[in-house]
């Protein structure tokens, strides 16, 4: 049987930067916070996204959780 241990989070902000002028995408920038508590949860991930936010000039276009797991035999 596998085991899984989660070992490393980390928070990505991804922020508009415009949009192409050709292809009529969005121009993206990712900023990312590590060394996040691998037991915080959701909520709290956006509550801290939420203030993050508020300190950038870009508009927010999402906001990912970043999760590293090591898999060993149990």
């Amino acid at each position: 049987m596998a085991i899984a241990d989660l070992t490393k989070s980390t928070l990505q902000l991804v922020l508009q930067d415009g949009i192409d002028s050709e292809s009529g995408s969005p121009i993206l920038k990712n900023k990312s916070f590590n060394n996040v508590k691998t037991s915080a949860t959701a909520e709290q991930l956006l509550d801290v996204a939420t203030v993050f936010v508020s300190l950038q000039e870009r508009p927010l276009y999402a906001i990912n959780r970043r999760d590293t797991t090591d898999i060993r035999e149990g």
